[in-house]
């Protein structure tokens, strides 16, 4: 299935007009349509969340700043 993602602001609620798709004439589609604003909310949510759970394991404490950069600098090289 080939997916096709563009975005469009809706000037009227009883109709939206899409152009210059990449599709055949004839050629069957599905259409979903999702609002932009709430799939933000909802990976910014998800975000929030996944930070809650992982600064609430038990050894994230004891990680101090030193020790992130010196991951980073490991992750850098290769190591």
């Amino acid at each position: 299935m080939t997916a096709y993602k563009t975005f469009i602001t809706i000037d009227d609620p009883n109709q939206v007009i899409l152009y210059d798709l990449p599709f055949q004439k004839g050629q069957r589609v599905r259409v979903v349509i999702l609002s932009a604003e709430d799939e933000a909310v909802i990976i910014s949510q998800r975000f929030r969340d996944l930070f809650r759970v992982t600064q609430a394991l038990p050894d994230v404490a004891d990680v101090t700043d030193d020790d992130i950069l010196t991951e980073i600098a490991a992750y850098r090289r290769g190591a």
